[in-house]
């Protein structure tokens, strides 16, 4: 069995790979948070594509992507890696340019123009899986796994999912605050409406950011820990690794936990753009989100991972996502009228779902730690790719939900797109389906990671000692072997790893 080793010839750990990593997920979300924020808005209001058809759209794709995420996953972790060649890093470096091209494609304005129906829904479908099941997917598997090969502390894997989400946070910044500004536009009837030239060039100029960005996290980011490929595939094939993923109940906690926290945050981010045309009446009004509901959360770097090592990342977590929960039912059951008071409700509301969020990727680490002690074997990718997948099926139950919802109030696509207008008793309940919806669904999560999932604070200390002590042992042995025949350093063990007794529990 083989086993993650520290390669001394790299550098310590430090500020550059923390910058890198954050870039990363800079690049990922100016293409991910613009299709969540504008993908649906565009097909409905422009395009004149049925909202029930978006939706539909997004849940087959999350159903194809069950298929390429896990393929790409057991991709990169069986492909042989040259010497002196990066597991992960090398997937950011050829796919960056391509999932940029795919996202511009998405939002090309003479789309609105083309006469059949049938075309504008193929070039709709074609476009998206092109972006999200093919490229995004190549790129996103590898990034995300890097995180357990850059550093093997807990506290630093910690640092790494708050500098992460902080590059999310700031693409969202200027994809919520600075795109609205541009792309809606007041009509000659007084109003507001998505315009269709500048949203093609704002998803350009989105695409253009997105690989300076990958290219920074490929020139700063360091793979430090060496995992080498596998050869016994009889014993510790596919199958028995799938079985070991699928079995792990932290993981399962995990994906339950994270799957309903992506469709109440989607929920919330996709329902903005129809709140502020609709129910206040002016789409340039969501920009404030932006400001109210990022820069704040931009506190994390420093708060999460000091709360996540004095409390532990599960703690908080359930204590914030209640909080979260609870601000938006009352914002829903006072029905507030006034744009400045709800949007101190939503900054409330934001700031505590993004402590569970700055922590998240830190906890699929932590995940991946738990399989390697009650298994004896690790495959990140593989793990990451089945975690990803499922929060891929919460983008899509979410795309879907606000689709079919909109369909069921009575939301009109030919009055969005003629500039006429939705009626009183629609804007009401979109006002509802901002609120309601997501704020149970906050609440759910924290119940998902009190009940379900076992990686508290205590485990997590316990897993770390454990593979430490694991790793002394084929580190002492490198370390004898090149003093006693000046041979090169060696950058990989093998040695026989017994299963964590607890694995019996999961």
């Amino acid at each position: 069995m083989s086993t993650p080793l520290q390669t001394a010839r790299k550098r310590p750990f430090g500020f550059r790979d923390k910058i890198g990593y954050m870039f990363g997920d800079f690049g990922n979300d100016f293409t991910f948070i613009l299709q969540v924020m504008f993908f649906m808005v565009f097909y409905t209001n422009v395009v004149g594509v049925s909202a029930a058809h978006v939706g539909l759209l997004l849940l087959v794709a999350r159903i194809l992507d069950a298929f390429t995420d896990v393929g790409m996953g057991v991709l990169v972790d069986r492909l042989p890696v040259r010497d002196g060649g990066t597991k992960f890093k090398r997937w950011i470096k050829f796919i960056m340019v391509p999932v940029a091209v795919a996202s511009a494609l998405m939002y090309m304005s003479f789309v609105a123009d083309f006469d059949s129906y049938t075309a504008k829904v193929v070039w709709m479908c074609a476009t998206y899986f092109l972006w999200g099941s093919i490229f995004y997917t190549a790129i996103n598997i590898p990034y995300g796994s890097m995180a357990s090969v850059i550093t093997a502390d807990s506290d630093e894997r910690a640092q790494l999912s708050v500098y992460r989400s902080t590059g999310a946070a700031l693409a969202q910044l200027f994809i919520v605050f600075v795109l609205p500004l541009v792309v809606y536009v007041t009509n000659a009837a007084g109003v507001s409406v998505l315009d269709p030239q500048r949203m093609m060039w704002g998803g350009i100029l989105c695409s253009i950011a997105a690989v300076i960005c990958y290219a920074v996290c490929y020139v700063f980011s360091v793979e430090r820990i060496q995992t080498p490929v596998k050869a016994d595939t009889t014993e510790h094939g596919l199958g028995a690794m799938a079985k070991a993923v699928v079995t792990n109940r932290a993981l399962g906690g995990l994906i339950a936990a994270a799957l309903i926290l992506l469709i109440a945050n989607l929920f919330l981010s996709g329902m903005l753009s129809y709140l502020f045309l609709n129910y206040f009446g002016n789409g340039k009004l969501i920009s404030y989100t932006g400001l109210v509901g990022i820069i704040p959360s931009l506190a994390l770097i420093v708060i999460a991972p000091w709360l996540a090592k004095r409390f532990g990342k599960t703690e908080v977590s359930i204590t914030a996502m209640l909080i979260g929960g609870a601000v938006l039912l009352t914002a829903y059951f006072i029905k507030v009228e006034s744009v400045v008071v709800w949007l101190v409700f939503y900054a409330v509301a934001i700031f505590m779902i993004s402590i569970f969020n700055y922590l998240v990727w830190a906890f699929i680490t932590d995940v991946i730690d738990h399989q390697e002690v009650t298994t004896g074997q690790r495959d990140d990718a593989t793990v990451y790719a089945v975690y990803s997948w499922a929060r891929k099926l919460g983008q899509a139950i979410a795309g879907g939900a606000i689709g079919w919802a909109l369909s069921l109030i009575g939301y009109s696509e030919t009055a969005a797109k003629q500039g006429t207008g939705q009626s009183v008793a629609v804007n009401e309940s979109i006002y509802m389906l901002a609120n309601l919806v997501p704020g149970i669904l906050c609440v759910v999560v924290a119940a998902a990671l009190f009940f379900l999932y076992p990686l508290k604070k205590s485990r997590v200390e316990e897993n770390n000692r454990i593979l430490t002590a694991r790793r002394e042992e084929p580190q002492i042995l490198v370390a004898d072997v090149a003093s006693d025949s000046l041979a090169q350093p060696c950058t990989s063990a093998t040695t026989t790893l017994t299963p964590h007794p607890d694995a019996l529990n999961n």
